[in-house]
């Protein structure tokens, strides 16, 4: 036992002298003292650790300031996207109306008999029976019931039927109630032309007491025969199918019509005109 202890410290002094002697070495070739050398070692993996967490720290910091200007950029972008739109939106406005106006002109010089309000679509309202808009001019600008509505290309939109201050009430021409005497253009056939809503043709016109010998062909223009309501020579729409009535001693067209109701946005009411 004695042997073994002995033996140990012998081992143990050896690895002290060696190690002294290593630590004078490299304190030698270093200049830096012993406890120098000691502090070093324990402060450098600290300080390895701390500098980690420093550029960690600044890459955190730095994400989240890019992430922030990216969102700020984004936002940006999304606003000035929108104003785009608006601008186009506005553009495209612009454009319709310049060309509503442009054939309002083509119009007035062939109808110089004509006189004119012009009116923008603000509501629609549309049921089993009927369909009508209403108008944001009415009496204030001379408008009054009966008076017929038509679009700047001089195609048949409806008839006056409710009138306030400032605003007005159209029933368009695929109402039910709404009668106009029509002629076939290429023909000459004359009928009435009504509403599709009463016999179940949402969005179409039927024209009905045409003679039995009529040829009647389809995409032949409809157009208004006169009245004291209705100027003569209107579009009212195109022939899309025929057939015999109900009695067989007749005939009727289905039309479609001139204008598509649903997406007007400007109308015109004829408030004067010469009859004949």
């Amino acid at each position: 036992m004695k042997h073994f202890f002995s033996t140990r410290v012998r081992v143990v002094l050896i690895l002290a002298v060696l190690l002294a002697a290593t630590l004078a070495v490299v304190s030698n070739l270093t200049g830096m003292s012993l406890p120098d050398m000691a502090v070093k070692g324990v402060l450098t993996p600290i300080r390895a650790g701390f500098s980690q967490l420093t550029d960690g720290a600044e890459q955190i910091y730095n994400y989240i300031f890019q992430y922030e200007s990216v969102l700020a950029e984004n936002a940006a972008l999304k606003e000035e996207l929108a104003q785009l739109e608006e601008d186009a939106r506005l553009v495209d406005s612009l454009k319709r109306e310049n060309d509503n106006l442009r054939k309002l002109l083509g119009l007035s010089q062939d109808r110089e008999d004509f006189k004119l309000v012009d009116s923008y679509v603000i509501s629609r309202s549309s049921q089993e029976w009927s369909s009508n808009f209403t108008i944001n001019r009415g009496a204030n600008a001379g408008i009054a019931p009966g008076m017929c509505a038509i679009t700047a290309n001089g195609e048949v939109v409806g008839l006056v039927s409710e009138v306030g201050p400032n605003y007005a009430v159209v029933k368009s021409v695929l109402d039910s109630s709404v009668e106009i005497s029509a002629t076939i253009s290429s023909s000459g056939y004359n009928g009435m032309v009504q509403g599709g809503y009463a016999t179940g043709l949402r969005g179409l016109l039927r024209m009905d007491y045409l003679p039995s010998s009529s040829v009647i062909r389809n995409n032949d223009q409809v157009v208004t025969s006169g009245s004291t309501v209705y100027p003569r020579n209107l579009i009212i729409g195109y022939v899309v199918d025929a057939d015999f009535d109900d009695t067989g001693v007749a005939k009727y067209a289905l039309l479609k019509p001139a204008v598509n109701v649903g997406s007007l946005e400007q109308v015109f009411i004829i408030t004067e005109y010469s009859v004949g």
